[in-house]
């Protein structure tokens, strides 16, 4: 060890020396060295102080100041400097891209000012027709806003894909090619119309009698696509006030535009999209010009963009032909009633998670089901699982489908929806 102590001695030009240094010199009585150490350690602590006091900011986990840096009475003061700005809209650019711009605003049921930039705003962050948020003093431009689009609007868009896919979906072969066609082919391959020099079909009108699966078809389109999905009902257009059911269907299309590709699906269109008439009452006339907006949104002035739009309804003989020509809605596709082997694999379709007996004839059971709705299928299997519950069995046999399709098909026939229909049709 006394080497070690002899060899940091000898050199000319020492290194620092470190907490293990020091101990080994003090250890071997070098006491001459105690003194300037100590002294170069005050001074290195005394510098480091004096640069974290010229800094005001302590390096830390949080980034914060040291405690007792910090002045909690002038923070509490500027906060309640800071103004509430207002909301304005930005109605034109003078002298745009230049270093002398304004911007002329309009502040609601105030005035139209013309007023310069904030200093935390460039020119570039605001456009016309933007809303902004202006000072109450100079109403200068703070800060840009994003578009005011209606809660009740936004609500409408699925977050969660539906659980459908195309495989639950029987009978309803070439409904799922035409819809595939229109919907996931110009966003998968959008380069085969551009070659061809078409644009490929925007809109699709789903109708035919209840329980076919119009609506059902849609889920599953939502569940496939990766686009924004947005699902309206019809009646959630029918609003109170003047104006009011026009305005959501244009906030509902600008929100679409907004999206990099977007489905709107509109079930029970009938709600709204029906043909105009005056009943010299004026009843009617508010959901008249919310139809007549949805008709100027699927092909007006504005180009529509990479927006679907899917309807479905089963009174098609009601709908506007304004709202029905090609351009539109380019596709009608008929949701009809499935056939024996489609009703066939509606039976095998629901009764895959039902525990059922081995060998159940589900052709002789469709053959019992004629002019049937993948509705009353679904139903029926229902109800035979009532009747193995009320026979505390754990397995469904064909005895209960049988009773289930006399008491569903036969019993309820009255109250099918299906016969109403063929007369519009």
């Amino acid at each position: 060890m006394a080497d070690i102590a002899d060899d940091l001695l000898k050199e000319k030009n020492p290194a620092p020396l470190d907490e293990d240094d020091i101990a080994l010199l003090k250890t071997y009585g070098l006491g001459p060295y105690a003194n300037p150490i100590k002294k170069t350690e005050k001074d290195i602590k005394e510098m480091a102080k004096k640069v974290n006091d010229l800094c005001g900011i302590k390096e830390s986990d949080t980034g914060l100041a040291v405690p007792s840096q910090w002045d909690l009475v002038s923070d509490k003061q500027m906060m309640q400097e800071e103004q509430p700005l207002q909301v304005a809209r930005c109605t034109k650019i003078i002298n745009a891209n230049t270093d002398d711009s304004k911007y002329v605003i309009n502040v609601k049921q105030i005035a139209k000012f013309v007023v310069g930039l904030g200093e935390k705003v460039s020119p570039t962050d605001i456009e016309e027709g933007m809303r902004v948020g202006v000072d109450r003093n100079k109403y200068q431009i703070q800060i840009p806003l994003p578009p005011k689009i209606d809660p009740s609007v936004t609500m409408m868009t699925v977050e969660e894909k539906p659980d459908v896919t195309y495989n639950d979906i029987g009978g309803c072969k070439e409904q799922i090619e035409k819809m595939r066609e229109v919907v996931e082919l110009p966003m998968l391959h959008p380069e085969k119309f551009v070659k061809l020099g078409i644009d490929p079909p925007k809109g699709v009108l789903c109708y035919g009698p209840p329980g076919t699966g119009k609506t059902l078809l849609a889920r599953a389109v939502a569940n496939r696509t990766d686009a924004c999905f947005i699902r309206v009902i019809g009646s959630e257009l029918v609003q109170k006030y003047v104006g009011e059911g026009a305005r959501m269907v244009r906030e509902l299309f600008q929100m679409a535009r907004s999206k990099k590709a977007c489905i709107v699906f509109f079930d029970e269109v009938d709600a709204i999209g029906g043909a105009r008439f005056d009943d010299g009452l004026g009843g009617d006339n508010e959901v008249q010009r919310t139809m007549l907006e949805i008709v100027n949104q699927l092909d007006g002035f504005d180009a529509r963009g990479n927006i679907k739009v899917l309807m479905a309804t089963n009174r098609p003989d009601t709908l506007d032909p304004a709202l029905l020509r090609p351009g539109r809605l380019d596709r009608k596709v008929e949701f009809g009633l499935p056939d024996l082997e489609s009703r066939t694999q509606i039976f095998k379709i629901h009764t895959r998670t039902m525990n059922t007996e081995r060998d159940i004839r589900f052709e002789l059971l469709a053959r019992l089901c004629p002019n049937s709705t993948g509705a009353d299928i679904r139903s029926v299997c229902t109800e035979a699982g009532m009747y193995a519950i009320r026979a505390r069995r754990k397995t469904v046999t064909e005895k209960d489908f049988l009773e289930a399709v006399n008491k569903v098909i036969k019993g309820y026939q009255k109250f099918s929806a299906t016969p109403k229909y063929m007369v519009y049709n």
